[in-house]
């Protein structure tokens, strides 16, 4: 790990979830098609410049704005937090790190009261809030729902150089990780971290960056996946589908990959595990197990592993993208997808349970 982040003395924030992404689109009309009238989100409001969207289950102001501008590009990963008091711990925790920070008190966007934005250690655009408007949450309204209904934003994904370095960075600010994928050199290419009792609220993946990989949002079922693939058929759009719908090794879960007009990718997921307990327990993946991204072993798609969304600083410019030095996963390539075996042996699965890995 290279010029590892130092831990501040200042307590760090009490992050309770990731809560929303603002992410600047070119074209709001044809994003609103994309994620109103193809997805589904539930407009909170809109104007000429922005719309702010929200999932079924949400009881807060929005999951998702979109944002018009000249590049598209994430300007904000959001994270709640217990109280107002820990929107003043994130500014002393980020202050003492030597990092650009704006606080407002009005907020940054509609809905979002006292907030900081940061730019964080590693490029990325973080934000910390806990005021924020309640709106009506659809949960019941059934009526409303559609076959793939999208009921609550669940994670993040982020691109980052040094893998290792971010991994500690954000264990400092009290994430745990739940999976890896790394090799027999510990080389790690992935790791994925929560704080709500997912598998993840963000992952780190190894790649040239700082960038944005996805946004994700959950439904109840694989099947309301499956709905979704039929309505990008019938309407002629399916090639809005990147890759999927599959089931991950990693998180268990069942996924679809999407790219909206910009080309971000929104990743449709369901179906992961509780993570809860103090001890639950660490899984890693081996970088040469053809199950560990897709547990039914198909290759994944290069534009998966090569392409991600800008990400901006506080003043709305791109932030510069950073190659990777060490090997990133794409590089393990053996055939279509790295893929390497399914079983090293009749005993042995391609990753293992347990703190010490």
């Amino acid at each position: 790990m290279s010029n590892p982040i130092p831990t501040p003395t200042a307590p760090a924030p009490d992050i309770l979830r990731c809560a929303y992404m603002e992410i600047v689109v070119t074209d709001l009309a044809a994003s609103r098609e994309f994620y109103v009238d193809i997805l589904g989100l539930v407009v909170t409001e809109e104007d000429e410049n922005a719309i702010y969207l929200r999932s079924f289950e949400e009881f807060i102001h929005h999951n998702l704005v979109l944002r018009k501008g000249p590049i598209a590009a994430v300007a904000a990963f959001s994270f709640r937090v217990r109280s107002n008091a820990d929107v003043d711990a994130a500014q002393k925790y980020y202050e003492e790190l030597g990092c650009k920070v704006e606080r407002r008190k009005e907020g940054f966007v509609k809905g979002i009261g006292d907030s900081l934005r940061v730019e964080d250690p590693l490029g990325f655009p973080y934000e910390f809030f806990f005021e924020t408007t309640h709106v009506e949450r659809l949960a019941w309204a059934y009526d409303l729902q559609t076959p793939g209904a999208l009921v609550r934003l669940d994670h993040f994904n982020q691109v980052t150089p040094d893998v290792p370095r971010a991994v500690a960075y954000v264990e400092d600010l009290g994430f745990k990780v739940t999976e890896d994928i790394s090799d027999s050199d510990g080389v790690v290419y992935a790791a994925w971290v929560r704080r709500k009792d997912t598998v993840h609220d963000t992952a780190m993946t190894g790649g040239d960056g700082p960038r944005m990989h996805h946004v994700a949002f959950s439904t109840h079922e694989k099947h309301n996946i499956i709905a979704i693939c039929d309505k990008l058929g019938a309407l002629r759009k399916s090639d809005h589908i990147e890759r999927g719908p599959g089931r991950h090794g990693v998180s268990n879960a069942f996924y679809l990959y999407l790219r909206d007009p910009d080309g971000h990718r929104v990743e449709i997921y369901t179906q992961d595990y509780y993570t809860g307990d103090p001890d639950n327990p660490r899984v890693s993946w081996d970088v040469h197990d053809n199950q560990r991204r897709d547990w039914w072993g198909n290759a994944v798609v290069p534009s998966w592993y090569t392409e991600a969304s800008l990400v901006l600083d506080l003043e709305g410019n791109p932030q510069p993208v950073i190659e990777r030095a060490d090997p990133s996963e794409l590089a393990q390539t053996i055939g279509a997808d790295g893929f390497s075996y399914t079983r090293k042996d009749d005993k042995e699965h391609g990753f293992k349970l347990g703190h010490q890995l």
